[in-house]
């Protein structure tokens, strides 16, 4: 007697759960050759708002936590990606339609980037802060903050290591995130999810919403309780620019889409810097 197949649900993943969207949708995903894979959830504004209030009440916990914690909470999170690793590898591979030696590289480069953020999470603010000379007797620190909720758009190709690319410096640095992971490629992006929830990413940390960014981003972008926005993603201009002035009304900072980028180059700190904001403060000297 032959064996039925235990089919996957591909589900949201919101405040360390895995709901279906509310709306009941599902859209389906294909491999290069155009063959059906898997029907994945497809979020609606209930979806995103849910999450935003989940990104919300994860936030004070996470940005109060010690740096040297939050960076041993990203290396568990390539520990538990390392372990899955043929797993993600094929996902890849069927999915993006590249050779497996290509798939083996962007997993391998991906939880490399995991263990690189980690290890930044203790000493950015050492970079980016600073003890500014003043005259008079007084102390004056500059230290970077974290901006609070972010929501991003992951590339489409490169689908773990962009949204991992996205993802670590944003929650590294203590903001929580509503992230939207490839929507061609989602797969790889909808296991990261089962990691960060085994691994000890505090549930809300990052919120992952599978579907259709233009339906999505806009309520977001314009949402007054989201403070940032990372359009990397978004491969039209004039829908980015869109994003841009809906995020106006409440004062978001916005990094602009990045059509070209090299994801498997040293990344620097920009990302970190994009969501940090930069907090000075001053101490009378003897007090």
């Amino acid at each position: 007697m032959s064996r039925v197949d235990v089919r996957k649900t591909h589900k949201l993943f919101i405040g360390g759960a895995f709901p279906r969207s509310e709306s009941g949708r599902t859209y389906e995903v294909t491999d290069a050759n155009g063959e059906f894979i898997a029907n994945v959830a497809q979020a609606s504004r209930k979806d995103a708002r849910d999450a935003v209030l989940a990104a919300r009440s994860a936030f004070a916990k996470w940005s109060t936590a010690t740096a040297y914690n939050r960076g041993q909470v990203l290396y568990r999170i390539a520990e538990v990606m390392e372990g899955r690793r043929d797993q993600f590898i094929t996902e890849i591979e069927q999915g993006e339609g590249v050779s497996r030696k290509k798939a083996t590289n962007q997993l391998d480069t991906a939880i490399d980037r995991w263990v690189w953020y980690a290890g930044w999470a203790d000493k950015y603010a050492q970079v980016l802060g600073t003890s500014n000379p003043v005259a008079g007797p007084y102390f004056n620190f500059s230290i970077p903050e974290p901006s609070g909720v972010v929501a991003a758009v992951a590339p489409q190709d490169q689908s773990i290591l962009g949204l991992t690319s996205v993802l670590a410096p944003i929650i590294a640095t203590g903001n929580t995130v509503i992230a939207m992971p490839s929507p061609v490629h989602p797969i790889p992006g909808i296991t990261l999810a089962e990691c960060l929830a085994t691994s000890d990413v505090p549930g809300g940390v990052v919120n992952l919403l599978t579907g259709a960014p233009a339906e999505v981003m806009p309520w977001l972008a314009e949402h007054a309780d989201v403070n940032a926005l990372d359009l990397t993603g978004i491969i039209d201009v004039s829908v980015a620019a869109d994003l841009e002035k809906l995020a106006a009304s409440s004062v978001k900072r916005v990094r602009q889409p990045a059509p070209d980028a090299d994801w498997h180059a040293t990344p620097g700190l920009s990302r970190i810097r994009s969501f940090s904001e930069v907090k000075t403060v001053w101490h009378p000297i003897g007090v």
